[in-house]
């Protein structure tokens, strides 16, 4: 069983400061601003999921929020944050989602989200986060107020 310590060190949020040159910026040129500064391996693996999201579905758009790259379609999907040990995709409504690959790794006690840590060399099944993330968009869609 790993200790607190071991706990805290694969969770600590890096600590983020938003600079006023940021007011205006679009949310794809703030995330490209993370992954640059991000160290090598987490800066290529955002890059890739980054790449997933938009390939696993023509509708989703990148936002920024929380200070933190965010994949929505007719809501939030997930987010992309990114920890010291871990780069980790938070499923807003994850414990709603059908998980047959055994993607999810983290947050499994909730009754929201759940989400997926990766860290350095982890391997990823890129079919199936492509098919979770179209079921997540799904589920949006499905969950949404049809349009006036």
């Amino acid at each position: 069983m790993p200790t607190k310590k071991a706990i805290a060190a694969t969770t600590a949020k890096r600590p983020r400061k938003v600079p006023a040159s940021d007011a205006g910026k679009s949310p794809a040129e703030l995330i490209d601003a993370r992954i640059a500064e991000l160290p090598d391996w987490q800066g290529a693996l955002l890059v890739r999921l980054r790449k997933l999201m938009r390939d696993a579905h023509a509708e989703i758009v990148e936002e920024w929020k929380w200070n933190t790259p965010v994949w929505a379609c007719h809501g939030i999907l997930c987010t992309g944050e990114t920890y010291k040990k871990v780069v980790k995709l938070t499923f807003a409504k994850g414990a709603s989602l059908e998980d047959p690959k055994r993607l999810f790794n983290s947050s499994l006690e909730g009754n929201v989200r759940r989400a997926i840590d990766l860290a350095e060399g982890a391997a990823l099944d890129e079919a199936a986060l492509k098919a979770l993330v179209r079921n997540a968009v799904a589920l949006n869609k499905a969950s949404s107020p049809p349009a006036n």
